[in-house]
């Protein structure tokens, strides 16, 4: 009987664990600009992500090339401003980072604020830091959809890692992991 309620107990616990990861590991992309990197914002942009209680899954720097940004921005292909987005998006590397949480995609979306920095509610990243459509700070992810395609783009399987942390009962009601 002792040994039956062992398994129970285990098997309880796995899915827990299962059921906590799905919903906790909604997962979206960001990128700091060139225009973050030169004003020297990388911390002050990622301690804000850390403050929320997002978990931070993955991060690097890269220079991006002619062809990620043309399928980056493939959807402004035919926009005037075009070349100008690519060219502003080359001027230094870029920061990408995956971020993870409960509906991670529309918290960081709310962190980061509308996309131009003149309109951009005071508090968030944008409303704090930009005064620019285009030198806006921070690339966020606009759905979950998207925000896979996008962590595909950028980082390989292996550069994005899964790990617990002990804070989710400080930062969550037991129901919502």
């Amino acid at each position: 009987m002792i040994k039956n309620v062992n398994y129970l107990v285990l098997i309880i616990n796995f899915f827990s664990f299962v059921r906590r990861e799905l919903m906790l590991m909604e997962k979206t992309l960001i990128i700091l600009k060139p225009c973050t990197i030169q004003r020297r914002l990388i911390g002050e942009i990622i301690s804000r992500f850390e403050k929320k209680g997002l978990l931070l899954i993955g991060m690097k720097m890269a220079w991006l090339t002619d062809e990620i940004l043309n399928e980056h921005y493939s959807h402004l292909k035919e926009k005037s401003f075009f070349q100008r987005i690519k060219d502003s998006m080359n001027i230094t590397p870029v920061v990408l980072a995956c971020w993870g949480g409960v509906d991670a995609v529309s918290v960081v979306r709310t962190i980061v604020g509308a996309t131009n920095g003149r309109i951009a509610l005071p508090g968030t990243i944008r409303g704090d830091y930009s005064v620019s459509i285009q030198e806006n700070i921070i690339h966020a992810s606009d759905s979950v959809e998207t925000a896979a395609i996008e962590l595909k783009r950028f980082f390989k399987d292996e550069e994005l890692y899964s790990y617990n942390i002990d804070l989710l009962s400080s930062l969550y009601a037991n129901d919502e992991y």
